[in-house]
């Protein structure tokens, strides 16, 4: 019996060490693809391993998946406003060794800046993976 008390103690302690602290939840049910804006936002007492705890982490980023009222806002659930669409024709580069090509993409994902997605080559009809950059250009990655 007291073996079986001991393991509760140690199991609870980590639970009773994590108090609660400030952190960001939606203020109202937030969709996916969209901006977050300051009146989206609010700060409450919630202890939630992996939220964030600073708003303006939050602000001008996307929501990547539904975001609901009142519940806390995970770093893995934004990130950069995108700024390829699905099916969009984009910019593809190859650079190595000097050797550059530069063609025509068609977007296989949505994406953001620094994001790896499928680009279908428009030529050649191959697909390959690259990173999006800031102005929306595909490069492609070994």
């Amino acid at each position: 019996m007291k073996r079986f008390v001991l393991l509760i103690c140690l199991w609870a302690a980590p639970l009773a060490a994590q108090e609660a602290t400030m952190t960001v939840v939606a203020a109202r049910t937030i969709p996916a693809k969209s901006v977050i804006g300051p009146d989206d936002l609010l700060l409450r007492e919630v202890s939630t391993l992996g939220a964030v705890r600073d708003p303006d982490q939050i602000i001008g980023m996307e929501a990547r998946v539904a975001l609901y009222a009142g519940r806390p806002i995970r770093s893995a659930d934004i990130g950069p406003p995108a700024v390829v669409e699905r099916n969009q024709i984009v910019a593809l580069i190859y650079a190595q060794n000097g050797l550059v090509i530069r063609t025509e993409g068609r977007a296989l994902d949505r994406a953001g800046p620094g994001d790896l997605i499928r680009v279908m080559n428009v030529m050649s009809r191959q697909t390959v993976r690259a990173v999006i950059d800031e102005e929306g250009i595909a490069h492609v990655t070994n």
